[in-house]
């Protein structure tokens, strides 16, 4: 039997490929203090993710993109979760060492440039992750279930019937998780979607009351 060619239905990329760009720019416009990669490598992994996220917008969602596309999106999830605690570790050192070329303005851009980057990578895990992918999402094929939206449930909500999570509704889970350091309206039901949300508050909780609040000090000092 013949590997189906697509989907019947996908969902647009432009917003995952913007995201990609721009916590691409964030980690390529880091201090050279903080920064772990040069900015070669930076560049490199951008094609290396956008590559087969515009394949499946030009093939319309062919299945062998789209394993491709599910395989380089966790490797980049991996690889940028690395990088912000790699360069939280490195804006810490440079606070306990009381290094003079650091400044509270650059320990600020720092964090808000990680604290940023947290926010989308793990937006992109959860898009990716939830419910097998976005076209096993939009065409209802039945994988588990590992975040629950309050539009599926409430018989006041004006979403469709038919109504499915796109990209910024994991936008907002991970906004969410990393301002109020949990979910709100949304629900995590399994594991690994609890075991996300708190490595992501994790990150954010360090950036925000270790690194952000001693540059405000610094500042204000």
């Amino acid at each position: 039997m013949k590997e189906q060619s697509q989907t019947s239905r996908f969902e647009r990329r432009w917003p995952v490929a913007l995201t990609i760009v721009v916590v691409l720019l964030l980690l390529a416009l880091l201090p050279n203090y903080i920064r772990l990669m040069p900015m070669w490598v930076t560049y490199v992994l951008g094609i290396a993710v956008l590559t087969p996220i515009a394949a499946v917008g030009l093939t319309s969602a062919r299945a062998r993109w789209l394993r491709v596309e599910r395989m380089v999106t966790l490797i980049f999830f991996v690889v940028g979760v690395l990088l912000i605690l790699g360069n939280l570790v490195n804006m810490i050192h440079a606070m306990v060492n009381r290094s003079a070329e650091v400044t509270g303005l650059q320990l600020l851009a720092g964090s808000i440039a990680a604290w940023i980057s947290n926010v989308l990578i793990f937006s992109l895990m959860y898009w990716q992750l939830d419910r097998g992918g976005p076209e096993a999402r939009v065409n209802r094929m039945g994988a588990r279930t590992d975040w629950f939206f309050p539009q599926e449930g409430d018989a006041l909500s004006a979403a469709p019937a038919d109504w499915r999570p796109a990209f910024v509704d994991y936008l907002y889970v991970a906004y969410q998780t990393a301002a109020a350091f949990s979910t709100t309206d949304v629900l995590p039901l399994t594991p690994r979607a609890k075991l996300l949300i708190m490595l992501e508050s994790a990150i954010s909780l360090t950036t925000i009351l270790v690194v952000a609040a001693r540059a405000i000090n610094i500042l204000g000092g």
